[in-house]
């Protein structure tokens, strides 16, 4: 029975350990490795030839971005405010940097002033998101500075570095309209039209692919380019020389009354367009890092305040325009007036005076413009400020502007309305502020404004430019007549609070404006002022509405008439001539603007 059991000559070879076995699986295992060859093998020749062929090839591709040629942002003449130089990107192939990496860096910071640990990190092929073969080194430098600096690098004996067109943006007008031109950083456009309009700016990138072999491109080797697609020009309605103008005068004022900043801004009467849109202080687009953030947009738009007494003007028109009284309205205006939660003052002391409607300009009399207003129907004011476009955005183009405050016709009440009919209880932009007082100069009707010439839509999509503009009747053009008759009363030395805004051999309308300023850090008044002065020229046939904002002037006589009215003055000279408007020869208003007997504008017998 144990025969029976015992295993057979053939099974005894067999037992582990024996030579047999061993054979028998080193013949197993050489046949599981060739299958393994001859399965790539088939995949190789029979599904994906060409793998090994392109696998090589892409390691010696380099890709190239060609840079756009970003679209110049000019004036209403043609005259550049931001267009593109001749500039250099350097790029590497790390593979054949690396070996020098400290060394090549070290030159090209010296040369190009640029980072080192930056450089050096691009160089060794350590820069987050840089393929294996291509990598920046330096975008948008000056084409001689990189050209020197390559040359120093091939004479050192460092290969690897390739240069390529890349556009360099220049600002040859410096800080001239800066706040409205914005700039570039170096990650993209960072205020103004450069950021608002980028898309059409900047066009869009190309690229192309070519082989290289030990850093050099070779000459017949496969190539392929999809060509850049330039941007797009933006035309501006603003005039370079008066922008100029316009910013300089208004900086000598400044620093004269050591205000903190001023506006100034010239408007097309016809058209709308802004031929001047200054803020001071600003920037030079050049060099943006050189002013602190808060002076690099722009406050015309994007700071609100109450605007004062050139409120007025906007008043006392809807006042005429709904029939409710006319430039030669008699007016008995008190020393004060009580009303239901404070006294309302004027800002001259005086008795008690008779004021025709026409004296209340004159005299900027806020006692008279409130007995005027009662005259208003419910809601009907602030509808008329809607309509001149109070509390609404002008939608120019440019980011960040600030629609103002015009309160609700639900916060809207007897006492809120005393306030906003001579500027206070409501804030504007001044931009804002300068279309609607432009509507009036317009005959009664208001325009929008624009600072773009044709047609443009921002990267937010909105369109935007001359050839979007709108227009509607605020007031009647009999209306309109009458303010503009009135506002001529305020330059009259004999009449008005600003004399000093006289040009002679023109008739000018003006207004002036005084309001206190709210203290962001309490939201109280704390004493400090905003002045302002507002018109158009030629009175009788209106070319531009000019208007001038100091903000808390600190030194000197402080009004609208003395501080902002000399600027004005200035720069609506200065329109005048450079568009050779001619001189006026019919005879300014002479309206009264006083009645009966008694006293004279300071209330004295």
């Amino acid at each position: 029975m144990r025969d029976s059991v015992r295993p057979t000559d053939e099974r005894r070879g067999l037992r582990r350990g024996s030579p047999h076995l061993r054979m028998r699986i080193g013949f197993l295992l050489i046949a599981m490795v060739l299958s393994l060859f001859g399965a790539r093998l088939i995949q190789l020749q029979g599904f994906d030839p060409h793998a090994y062929a392109q696998a090589a090839e892409q390691e010696n591709l380099q890709h190239q971005v060609l840079p756009a040629q970003r679209g110049e942002i000019l004036d209403r003449n043609g005259e550049p405010l931001a267009d593109s130089a001749d500039g250099l990107m350097i790029t590497a192939d790390p593979t054949i940097t690396q070996q020098y990496a400290p060394e090549l860096a070290t030159l090209l910071a010296n040369k190009l002033d640029l980072d080192y640990t930056t450089t050096l990190t691009a160089l060794e092929g350590k820069a987050s998101g840089s393929g294996e073969h291509y990598v920046y080194v330096a975008r948008k430098q000056p084409a001689a500075k990189v050209t020197e600096a390559v040359d120093a690098a091939e004479a050192a004996g460092y290969k690897g570095l390739y240069t390529a067109d890349d556009p360099i943006r220049e600002y040859p007008a410096g800080d001239v309209a800066a706040n409205v031109v914005g700039f570039l950083g170096t990650d993209g456009p960072l205020a103004g039209l450069e950021k608002s309009l980028n898309d059409q700016l900047a066009g869009k990138d190309g690229h192309e692919t070519y082989e290289v072999s030990g850093g050099t491109r070779i000459p017949l080797g496969d190539s392929s380019t999809v060509e850049p697609v330039n941007g797009t020009d933006v035309h501006t309605t603003i005039d370079r020389e008066l922008q100029w103008y316009a910013q300089r005068v208004l900086r000598q004022a400044d620093e004269k009354a050591d205000a903190l900043n001023g506006i100034a801004i010239v408007q097309d009467v016809k058209t709308g367009e802004i031929l001047a849109l200054a803020d001071d202080p600003t920037f030079d687009a050049s060099d943006p890092g050189a002013s602190p953030k808060a002076d690099r947009g722009a406050r015309s738009l994007n700071e609100v305040y109450e605007p004062g007494s050139v409120e007025k003007i906007l008043t006392l028109s809807a006042l005429i325009d709904a029939g409710k009284v006319t430039d030669r309205t008699k007016l008995v205006v008190p020393p004060d007036l009580h009303r239901q939660d404070r006294v309302i003052h004027d800002w001259w002391t005086h008795g008690t005076l008779r004021l025709t409607l026409a004296g209340v300009i004159a005299n900027s009399s806020n006692i008279g413009t409130v007995l005027a207003a009662d005259r208003f129907g419910d809601g009907q004011l602030h509808q008329y400020l809607e309509q001149f476009g109070l509390g609404q955005r002008t939608n120019v183009g440019l980011l960040g502007e600030s629609p103002g405050i015009l309160p609700s016709t639900t916060q809207w009440n007897h006492q809120i309305q005393d306030r906003v009919d001579f500027g206070q209880s409501v804030s504007v932009n001044a931009l804002q502020m300068v279309s609607a007082v432009n509507a009036v100069a317009n005959g009664g009707v208001r325009v929008d404004p624009n600072i773009i010439q044709g047609a443009a839509t921002t990267d937010a999509g909105e369109k935007v430019g001359t050839d979007e503009t709108t227009s509607h009747r605020v007031v009647s053009a009999r209306a309109a007549t009458q303010m503009m008759k009135m506002m001529e009363r305020v330059p009259d030395p004999k009449t008005g609070t600003a004399p000093a805004t006289q040009i002679p051999g023109y008739r000018v309308a003006g207004k002036t404006g005084t309001a206190q300023r709210v203290n962001p850090a309490c939201t109280c008044y704390d004493g400090s002022l905003t002045v302002s002065y507002a018109g158009f020229a030629p009175a009788d046939n209106p070319r531009f509405t000019v208007y001038v904002v100091v903000n808390d002037a600190r030194r000197g006589a402080v009004g609208g008439g003395v501080t902002a009215g000399p600027v004005w003055q200035k720069i609506m000279s200065f329109a005048l001539r450079r568009y050779g408007v001619a001189p006026t020869d019919t005879t300014p208003s002479n309206l009264p603007t006083m009645w009966g007997k008694g006293n004279d504008k300071h209330g004295r017998p």
